[in-house]
């Protein structure tokens, strides 16, 4: 019996698949040659994960792969209509990226209460003053999105102190349902963007969500770019409804000199925390071959996309459901700051916001 095809759609560097020598027929495809070549394929890996070749190339009569992998945590790029309704399972890179995101936004939080991007651009004039930040231990943050991200997130903001709620699409005993987003947020320090990007999610945060957020709030988005009304969130800060915001995540990336979006004030533009961290190329590929071994030993895959979703759903590890309480406050010992005195003093801080409405719909 030949052995199984393997089709990569490859960037450089390219993955490291030695182990399979001998059990896999691999073959390396790009945007231009995969649609031709993916009749043939038994296996999908999605190296190039910025690519929507996939999703090009998938439509049409035929054989198609039986499992698709792609080597990052969303699916927004390769999912269409046909691969949806089809038998294809689809895995991600799920168990790789948590950690290193859920550190970067832990530093990401960090940087923001003590004004570092300010502490640096005094640096950079060669000047010195005292500066005031707030402390973190105390603060309450809103986690959107319950998937490994998300609560990866959770547990390690805990660790530094913030009372965390973690929003999901359903309520269960330890997440909050989407309709306790609105009044979290608008209790909440940090507002912690890890969703992913579907039809519910797609423009969620938007001028109605921004004009909830208390003055001295922060944004951090690690999710997609498109969950988030660029415009709506730059049109805030510029009125200075919310203290500041970070995003990682950008419809071009990475931003061209030129952007607007480096001149928002209170934005920090900083890129993504995955290509920083060493060897996480050999945990991909790690990755994709310890499932590779149990898919061809017929074993069922762990963790498969929901492609209807469009996303992997977690599970209820809690088994109730209901909705939880509002966000507790922080213990006594750890009192929350006050909001920040410039935001304070500035009389037109949440002008012009928006009125309610209904809250908007949560993935995870």
């Amino acid at each position: 019996m030949p052995d199984p095809v393997l089709l990569v759609l490859d960037a450089a560097p390219s993955p490291r698949l030695g182990r399979l020598t001998g059990r896999a027929d691999v073959r390396y495809a790009d945007s231009g040659s995969l649609a031709g070549l993916l009749p043939a394929a038994d296996a999908l890996l999605v190296w190039d994960v910025a690519s929507d070749a996939v999703r090009a190339a998938w439509p049409g009569p035929g054989r198609r792969p039986r499992w698709v992998h792609t080597a990052g945590a969303d699916v927004d790029r390769i999912l269409c209509p046909e691969l949806v309704a089809s038998d294809t399972v689809l895995t991600t890179a799920r168990g790789v990226f948590e950690r290193p995101v859920a550190e970067h936004v832990a530093g990401l939080v960090l940087a923001l209460a003590q004004d570092l991007p300010g502490t640096l651009e005094l640096q950079r004039q060669r000047r010195s003053r005292p500066r005031e930040g707030r402390r973190v231990a105390g603060t309450r943050a809103v986690v959107v999105g319950a998937g490994p991200v998300g609560r990866e997130i959770t547990r390690l903001l805990h660790g530094l102190g913030v009372t965390v709620a973690l929003v999901g699409r359903t309520a269960r005993r330890t997440i909050h349902g989407a309709a306790d987003l609105d009044p979290l947020a608008a209790r909440a320090d940090w507002v912690i963007a890890a969703v992913p990007l579907t039809d519910r999610t797609r423009g969620m945060f938007d001028r109605r969500f921004f004009g909830l957020l208390q003055p001295s709030a922060r944004f951090v988005n690690v999710g997609r770019a498109a969950c988030v009304v660029r415009a709506d969130l730059v049109d805030a800060l510029e009125r200075r409804w919310f203290a500041g915001a970070a995003l990682d995540v950008f419809e071009d990336e990475p931003p061209v000199a030129g952007d607007p979006l480096w001149d928002v004030p209170g934005l920090l533009v900083v890129p993504r925390p995955c290509g920083d961290r060493a060897g996480w190329r050999d945990r991909l590929s790690e990755r994709f071959v310890a499932l590779y071994e149990r898919w061809e030993r017929g074993e069922p895959l762990p963790d498969p996309v929901d492609k209807e979703r469009g996303y992997v759903p977690s599970p209820d590890l809690s088994g109730e459901t209901g909705r939880r309480p509002a966000i507790a406050p922080p213990p006594p010992a750890r009192p929350v700051p006050d909001a920040d005195a410039d935001a304070d003093a500035d009389a037109d801080v949440g002008r012009d916001r928006p009125s309610d409405v209904p809250a908007p719909p949560v993935s995870g």
